[in-house]
């Protein structure tokens, strides 16, 4: 059995929990390294109590030099910055989970593993995609390997708080949060770049717009999207396109009904049902935003780049209820 140290990098926050208790229970791991500047020397507990009898870690303010794998799980913009000043060896796998490294794709191979499942089983370096991007290009690659993708694709895209981070805004503190619901970064939102990115690479005639309304919702995790666009395919033509693409990949699934936020939170999942309405195929996506759209696609992507299933300690139930 192949034996893995990780460290995670930034392990007091949200996307750095998620891969601790995915890294817990993973049968290759045998040692975590929790870096985090602000809790160094406090038990990993007093930050993650839900691990209280699992873990007996301490924060600590730098790596032992000895792991095979890095999660960085920091701030936007703070990847680079670590990775300039910290001596990364050639053999150490870093999987960035922030936006840093996405765009630059002759760095970092970009870590859409249902796309570059190959090129990640080479990699040693691997920018994990942002959470709507994930969803978004799931639903959308079936039609761009089949040059179906139109010139104009239109989204509306609910994201839960968790997606904003840990650290507390104006539009994340409960009281704003709860029972409401408005749009940001209209038409603007930065994943579209990467999304726009991987979608040219695939059918390389495109040149299309992809005009996308992010929304906060007033659940805590979860990404909710409806995409929609002109197609000539009949629907029984488009559910042969989509499950040939699924067959290939373990954790995208089509759904008979339109799928739900609770089905798949929890879980490394994307569940996406799809219909012809008005002669547009309306597609319908749900993914969990800190795990299919952050930790659990990074230590997905670890498991390819490590030679193991990719599906290794990722077998996770729904919450359901």
């Amino acid at each position: 059995m192949k034996h893995i140290k990780a460290a995670i990098v930034g392990a007091a926050g949200y996307t750095g929990g998620e891969i601790l208790r995915l890294l817990i229970g993973h049968p290759n791991i045998t040692s975590i390294v929790p870096v985090s500047s602000s809790s160094a020397g406090h038990p990993v507990t007093n930050i993650h109590s839900d691990l209280i009898g699992d873990v007996e870690l301490s924060f600590v303010s730098q790596m032992t030099g000895d792991e095979d794998v890095i999660f960085l799980c920091l701030p936007h913009g703070e990847s680079s910055k670590w990775m300039e000043k910290n001596s990364v060896l050639p053999h150490q796998l870093v999987v960035d989970l922030g936006q840093d490294f996405r765009m630059k794709r002759d760095e970092f191979i970009y870590g859409l593993a249902e796309v570059n499942a190959k090129q990640i089983g080479d990699a040693k370096r691997i920018a994990n995609p942002g959470c709507f991007a994930t969803l978004v290009q799931l639903m959308l690659v079936p039609f761009a390997e089949q040059n179906l993708l139109p010139e104009s694709i239109e989204i509306a895209a609910t994201t839960g708080s968790t997606g904003a981070g840990q650290t507390p805004t104006s539009q994340t503190h409960f009281s704003w949060r709860a029972g409401n619901h408005s749009a940001y970064k209209t038409l603007t939102h930065q994943h579209l770049a990467e999304i726009t990115a991987t979608l040219t690479e695939i059918q390389s005639n495109w040149t299309g717009t992809i005009n996308m309304i992010p929304l906060r919702g007033s659940f805590t995790r979860g990404i909710h999207a409806v995409i929609h666009f002109p197609c000539a395919l009949d629907e029984e033509s488009i559910g042969t396109l989509l499950h040939i693409f699924r067959k290939d990949h373990a954790f995208v699934h089509f759904t008979p009904s339109e799928p739900s936020v609770k089905q798949v939170v929890n879980t490394n999942k994307c569940f996406i049902h799809y219909e012809k309405v008005n002669g547009r195929i309306v597609l319908t996506g749900v993914i969990d935003n800190l795990l299919k759209g952050a930790s659990g696609q990074a230590v997905q992507n670890m498991n390819i780049a490590f030679g193991l299933h990719e599906t290794t300690g990722l077998k996770l139930k729904p919450l359901a209820y």
